[in-house]
Formats: C-alpha cells, structure tokens, sequence
C-alpha cells in the first residue's frame, strides 16, 4: 500500500541513511513523523535490529518519569516509589520511543535514574553496566561508552536539539560558568528505598548566554562540513551522525564559544 512504512521498505532506509551491521546507535525517534506502520513502533525496532545485526546495538533516552515538585514535597516522599530500572517509566517528554525499546523484551536499562537508556542488542549488558549515578552523562556512561564503542547517532524525524549526546560534550568541555545541579531522589539499594543526594552539570537548561535550541546549531555546523548524512527513514526526515566526531566538535565548538571566539 502506498505511504505506508514496513519493516523491510525501512531497513533500506536505515541503510541508505548509513547505519550497518555492527553499528551501535543511539537513536532519538519522533514517532508520528515516519509516517503509517504496518506493526507500529516494533517495525523500527525490527528494521534497526535488521540493519545493525546481532552484534549491533539500538540505544533510547529514557531519564525517568519522576516530577520534580514531587521529589522535592517532603510529604510526598512516602508515595513515591525508588527507582527501578526494570520497571520505573520513561519521562513523557521524551515520547513514547525510549518507552518502546525499554519494554522490548531482551531490552536491558542503566541504574543512573536521571540519565539512564534503554539498550537492545549483542553489547546491552555493557552499555547498560556500571552507569555513574553521579554525573550520568560524563564518561562513565551509555554516552561515553558509545563514543569509546565509535557508535553513531540516529535522529528518526526528532529535532536536533534533542540529541543526548551533546550533553556529554556539555560534561567534557571545559567553559566558564557551569552549573552544578545537586537533587535527592529515591532508589534501591538491597532492596530497600534510600534517599540519595545526586551531583551532575546541569542538563535542564543551556549555558548562561546560549539559547535553548543551541545543540541544533551545532548539529547543523557539524553537517555543513560534510560529516554526517541526511535522509528519509519513512516518511521522516532524519540525521546520522558519528558519535565521536560530533562529540569532539561540540566540545570544540562550546570552548571556543566560552573564550568569546
């Protein structure tokens, strides 16, 4: 049937855009973008697991679905239930996609609550293992490791300033003036619920004097040198990207803004 997606007409896609066997991807997925499924969001699941093969990996940002004027409610705090990476819910603002990998069934979930993805594939457990609970998003992370792993980065008709991975460039650069957020949030620790103090460089806002949709700026910079690839996966218009190339330009490209240049 015309305009409708399926799993195959999508593995060329991927393919075409650049994504292949062995591949670990970390990919960022408006959904309602790629056009009419057959099966829904499991065609995208199939079609990278198609493309990147047993020995690939498929990479989501889940966080965690935990409101912040709850956490911080004293009397609240009875009510809400510790982390869990198998069960705890994706955020809603990252759309159901991370939700969908998550609950995909072999799919593993890394234990820092804030900053933690979904991984499907032949290196899950590694990427998924020993996740930093404090600064989530620096090296001892899903993050660092795909960078270390030389992965790729999939945004599937998602906006640009949304790729996760920038906030790893945004740990690593070195720029004046970085917030350090400090927040108590529930996990378990031998079963039992424990309230613990975290520390990371502030994610939820840009640097002091950069706009919100700054990590697009870069993103755009970092395809007008030639790296990279444009195209559409569905109907949706989508980017690939190396995740080392684009981390260690954005690290540039944050240094030389914080020195004025």
């Amino acid at each position: 049937m015309a305009g409708v997606a399926t799993r195959s007409s999508l593995a060329d896609d991927l393919s075409a855009i650049g994504l292949a066997d062995g591949d670990a991807v970390l990919v960022h997925a408006a959904l309602r973008q790629v056009g009419k499924l057959v099966n829904g969001p499991d065609d995208i699941i199939d079609a990278l697991r198609d493309v990147v093969g047993p020995a690939g990996t498929i990479l989501g940002y889940c966080d965690w679905q935990l409101e912040d004027e709850l956490r911080d409610d004293s009397a609240m705090r009875q009510h809400i239930a510790a982390f869990d990476p198998e069960r705890s819910r994706s955020t809603r603002d990252n759309g159901y996609w991370p939700e969908a990998l998550r609950t995909t069934p072999g799919s593993l979930r890394s234990g820092s609550p804030g900053a933690s993805m979904a991984a499907l594939g032949g290196e899950a457990e590694w990427f998924t293992a020993d996740h930093a609970l404090d600064y989530g998003y620096g090296p001892q992370s899903p993050l660092g490791k795909l960078v270390e792993a030389k992965g790729k980065v999939l945004m599937l008709g998602a906006p640009l300033d949304t790729m996760t991975l920038l906030h790893h460039a945004e740990h690593l650069a070195d720029f004046p003036n970085k917030r350090i957020l400090r927040y108590e949030a529930p996990i378990l620790v031998d079963g039992e619920t424990v309230w613990r103090w975290f520390e990371e460089f502030d994610t939820g806002d840009p640097p002091d004097g950069l706009p919100e949709d700054y990590f697009a700026t870069i993103v755009e910079a970092f395809l007008a040198t030639g790296r990279g690839k444009r195209g559409k996966v569905g109907e949706a218009n989508s980017v690939l990207v190396p995740a080392p190339e684009v981390v260690a330009f954005g690290v540039d490209w944050l240094e030389r803004w914080g020195k004025g240049l």
